[in-house]
C-alpha cells in the first residue's frame, strides 16, 4: 500500500481508462491512479470499446485530446454512447484548451491540463465520480 492511498477508494470497483495515443501520457497517468482505482491504458478508442464490453465498462474515461482532433467532436459522443453514464475527461496541453472547452460543449465533463502533478490528477477523478467528501459533480452547459 502506498503513503497517501485511501483503502476506501482502492476498494469501490471503479475504473478508468486512460485513452491516448501518447504512451508516456498513459502510462503516466496510469502510475498516477492505479493505488486508488482501477485503471486500463488504451492505445485508441477501439481498443477501450473492446476491453469495456460487460462488466468491464468505464466509470471515467481520460480521452487524449488528438483523438478528438482528428476524429472531431462526434467521437466524445461514440464514448458516451458505447459506455452509458460514463464521465469523459480530455486530457490536453494549455495550447489545446479552446478545443478542450469545445469537447465539453459536445458533452465531455472536464478537462485535465498538462502539466499533470498526483494530486490534481487523483483529486479531479474523485470529483468526478464523487468520492472522497468532494462536491457533487453538477453538469453545466457552457455557451
Amino acid at each position: 500500500m502506498q503513503i497517501g492511498v485511501e483503502t476506501s477508494k482502492a476498494v469501490d470497483q471503479r475504473r478508468v481508462f486512460v485513452v491516448d495515443e501518447d504512451e508516456i501520457t498513459r502510462s503516466v497517468l496510469q502510475f498516477m491512479l492505479h493505488d486508488e482505482i482501477e485503471t486500463h491504458e488504451l492505445a485508441s478508442p477501439e481498443e477501450a470499446y473492446e476491453k469495456g464490453q460487460g462488466w468491464l465498462a468505464p466509470h471515467v474515461v481520460l480521452l487524449g485530446l488528438s483523438f478528438v482532433q482528428q476524429r472531431g467532436l462526434e467521437l466524445v459522443g461514440q464514448i458516451a454512447e458505447k459506455f452509458p453514464g460514463v464521465r469523459i475527461l480530455i486530457v490536453c496541453d494549455k495550447s489545446g484548451e479552446a478545443l478542450a472547452v469545445e469537447a465539453m460543449k459536445a458533452g465531455a465533463h472536464g478537462a485535465m491540463v498538462k502539466p499533470l502533478t498526483l494530486e490534481s490528477v487523483r483529486k479531479k477523478v474523485d470529483v468526478i465520480l464523487g468520492r472522497g467528501g468532494a462536491a457533487p459533480l453538477v453538469q453545466l452547459n457552457i455557451i
